[in-house]
């Protein structure tokens, strides 16, 4: 049998950082199986789905690298085939006509929430109060429509719903791969819609005859629709289908506890791709939130293929925490290739800055340093900005406070040396500046303060020697110079 697994989202907004997981967590299961993994857009609520939000789903799981092996189904356009499974329960009497009108369903439930406000009160005798909170319960409880048992309809052109004749008695039962074996009462589950009123399926119907459809035979989502699989599983059995298996994941909370919510932070994987983060690191740290290998935290993609199973995954909801997301995307941009990594630095510079062709080889130079400076695309953007400044570079206050009468005399004996060094790489430029300082008797705390000053103009910078390779040797005399020309003309 060939493992195939879904990701459904609901085209309402961006992709959600737990959607981004689930996604990943059912990709990743198919994979390992030797599966497929395919993509249905839940389109069916017509006012609040957009095509803006089709495209950032899509979007969003391209750029992590979660595309569907398919092409993606989208639900609105199957409403046919929904209609056609709902007159089939219909004819094996696995579904009746319900004329119960919406303005009934309300009255009945403002008239529990009556009799609720009734025995708040506690007027009346034990007796009295316990009458009114049962009939309160029962009006309350799951809806079973008066005509599942064949009651007549109140007249014939009278309109109605399609409901699913839910189980009398007995209990539902689920072998969840990861809430394990849980039930509930069948008289918890209504006698739920099928077909609208207007003759349109509802999102309970879709769910059921699409996976069954698509041949889905491992169903991976949020703990949130366990309640919607035991109303789910009767439409698999009124039509005679194998249920797929299910596992429902815990939710993702925010550091604090509580459900994550735009307070924690960025929600959507746009969001994420804009700060910064690369796609392997998001997708490693997502599939430790909830899932485990051992100790592992730093798991490429190959391995996750390898080692991802059902029973890895925890049964608590897990946290966010963002410095932990931070590291791990550190860790993968470090090991990122220098090609790649060059291309995502340049393109998050250009955002504030127009680079030369200079300052881009000189980035380029600099590459499988940079990389490691940061655990975010802007933090080696920023790490990377004394390569990118032109001259004459600006001297911060901080900085300018090092270039004193004798470091710049100290700096243009120095300048002087690296004119005449005709072997210009980083070793022999470290070498350089050693024997400068052993020659003259001078500390490396006495020269180079000032060297770096000229170099970078006070940015963060890495070892001097490297600073001077990645720059060259005319921008680097050319940058002492401005500055001994800038001191000397304010002296």
């Amino acid at each position: 049998m060939t493992v195939i697994t879904r990701f459904a989202p609901s085209p309402t907004g961006f992709l959600h950082i737990g959607g981004a997981r689930t996604a990943l967590f059912n990709c990743l299961f198919a994979r390992h199986h030797g599966g497929k993994f395919l993509l249905r857009i839940e389109d069916t609520d017509h006012k609040r789905s957009t095509q803006e939000a089709i495209d950032a789903i899509l979007a969003g799981m391209k750029w992590l690298g979660l595309e569907s092996d398919e092409p993606p189904v989208f639900q609105s356009q199957r409403a046919d085939r929904h209609v056609e499974v709902a007159q089939q329960l219909l004819a094996n009497g696995k579904a009746f006509k319900c004329y119960v009108t919406p303005e009934e369903l309300a009255e009945r439930r403002e008239k529990a929430q009556g009799l609720l406000a009734q025995v708040k009160t506690g007027e009346g005798s034990p007796e009295a109060i316990q009458a009114l909170k049962a009939e309160a319960n029962a009006l309350m409880a799951a809806f079973r429509s008066p005509y599942r048992d064949g009651e007549v309809a109140p007249s014939d052109d009278a309109p109605y719903v399609v409901r699913l004749r839910a189980p009398d008695d007995g209990k539902i039962a689920l072998s969840d791969d990861v809430q394990g074996d849980v039930s509930i009462n069948a008289k918890e589950v209504d006698d739920l819609i099928l077909l609208r009123a207007d003759g349109t399926p509802t999102y309970m119907l879709a769910v059921v005859v699409d996976d069954h459809d698509m041949g889905v035979t491992q169903v991976i989502r949020g703990d949130d629709h366990l309640t919607n699989t035991f109303r789910q599983i009767p439409i698999f059995e009124g039509m005679g289908w194998t249920l797929p298996k299910y596992a429902h994941i815990p939710l993702i909370h925010g550091p604090d506890g509580a459900k994550l919510s735009k307070r924690h932070g960025a929600l959507g994987v746009e969001a994420y791709k804009d700060m910064g983060y690369i796609p392997d690191g998001l997708k490693n740290y997502l599939l430790r939130l909830g899932w485990s290998h051992g100790d592992d935290e730093f798991i490429p993609t190959e391995k996750a293929v390898e080692w991802f199973d059902l029973s890895g995954i925890n049964k608590g909801a897990s946290r966010m925490d963002f410095e932990k997301l931070a590291f791990i995307n550190g860790e993968h941009l470090h090991r990122l290739d220098n090609a790649n990594a060059l291309d995502l630095l340049i393109e998050n510079a250009q955002k504030e800055h127009t680079l030369s062709d200079a300052a881009i080889s000189r980035i380029e130079a600099a590459i499988a340093v940079l990389k490691t400076r940061g655990q975010t695309i802007p933090e080696i953007s920023s790490a990377s900005q004394f390569l990118i400044v032109e001259r004459p570079i600006d001297i911060n206050s901080k900085a300018r406070k090092k270039l004193k009468p004798q470091a710049l005399e100290i700096l243009g004996d120095l300048r002087n040396a690296l004119n005449d060094e005709e072997t210009w790489t980083s070793d022999q430029l470290e070498t350089l500046i050693r024997q400068f300082c052993d020659t003259r008797e001078l500390s490396l705390g006495q020269v180079g303060p000032q060297l770096r000053t000229a170099l970078t103009g006070g940015l963060p910078a890495p070892d001097l020697h490297l600073i001077l390779f990645w720059l060259g040797k005319a921008e680097s005399i050319g940058r002492i110079d401005d500055v001994l020309e800038l001191m000397n003309t304010n002296i």
